[in-house]
């Protein structure tokens, strides 16, 4: 069965390269493999550096220029681009080793799945090294031991979804362009309308972390982000669930209170476990105020210093 894989890309050349190196590298597929790559940058800067490489065998290469910032337009103009029946989702900064699509597409069809999420490993290259452990549990993604359905789901770097089940001209939702959390709202709403979702544990990828992320200023506001999950779910349906939202809310207040108060004095003493305490705080307060929306795309990203993101 042929695959659309895409990768969606902003101002990243050396991750781009990585990224594609290791597409280009895959092995053992049956069927095409037809990546597409979405610059989201708004003066197509990845353009020159996509023309110029050769897919390998049994692939093929497309270049999109989505010029209006958001990481939700970059996955939806790639999307109706895609015309095979499966699609999947690899970042710029994540790298495959040669036999990651023949996995995520056996998890597919061993278990029927609508939607297959696999595992992350986080590489960091500096850290402090008191805070380490938690850097790099943050930036991977853990799931079961064993491949099978899960109950849940995951964000959408390294992913696989039906396209039967990317409607519409906006499956992603554009409202969430600047702070993320497309992908979110869109597996819940997949899930709420009976889903089968899977976990490909054998289905891994890499992904570099700058050392501008490997940071308590980055991965703490990422925190409050994540946190505001369950709240901001409550609150986009239709009908909306705002008793939800008050548990949620409540919820996040006295994890905001406790945690954060502890991490605040853990980090005061140089703990090695202020870090985890901190982020289990910050994740609280986002569940509190969950209408307040930090920017990590989009717009947010258009700085003098184009090679930042």
């Amino acid at each position: 069965m042929s695959v659309s894989l895409i990768i969606p890309t902003f101002r990243r050349p050396d991750g781009l390269k990585t990224a594609l190196n290791s597409v280009f590298a895959q092995k053992d597929v049956e069927g095409a493999v037809n990546i597409i790559v979405c610059d989201n940058s708004p003066e197509g800067s990845a353009r020159d550096q996509v023309e110029r490489l050769t897919p390998g065998a049994g692939q093929s290469l497309s270049y999109l220029h989505e010029p209006n910032p958001g990481v939700a337009n970059a996955r939806n103009t790639a999307v109706k681009a895609a015309r095979d029946p499966l699609i999947l989702f690899l970042d710029d900064d994540e790298e495959a080793p040669p036999d990651w699509v023949a996995k995520m597409l056996c998890a597919q069809q061993a278990f029927e799945a609508d939607v297959v999420f696999g595992p992350v490993t986080a590489r960091l290259k500096t850290a402090d090294p008191r805070f380490r452990p938690y850097f790099e549990a943050f930036f991977s993604r853990f799931g079961p031991a064993c491949s099978g359905p899960i109950p849940d789901y995951y964000g959408c770097g390294n992913s696989l979804i039906r396209r039967t089940l990317l409607s519409g001209d906006q499956p992603f939702d554009t409202n969430r362009n600047i702070c993320g959390g497309e992908d979110d709202k869109l597996f819940y709403a997949l899930k709420q309308d009976g889903a089968r979702m899977v976990w490909a544990a054998d289905a891994f990828v890499w992904e570099d972390v700058p050392d501008s992320r490997a940071t308590l200023r980055y991965t703490l506001p990422r925190a409050f982000a994540y946190g505001q999950g369950p709240s901001t779910s409550a609150m986009a349906g239709t009908p909306k669930k705002p008793l939800t939202c008050a548990y949620w809310m409540l919820n996040g207040l006295v994890q905001a209170v406790l945690f954060g108060g502890a991490g605040l004095a853990l980090y005061a003493t140089g703990s090695k476990a202020a870090a985890r305490i901190l982020d289990k705080g910050a994740r609280g307060l986002g569940k509190l105020i969950w209408f307040h929306k930090i920017g990590f795309y989009g717009t947010a990203l258009l700085k003098p210093n184009p090679a930042g993101r």
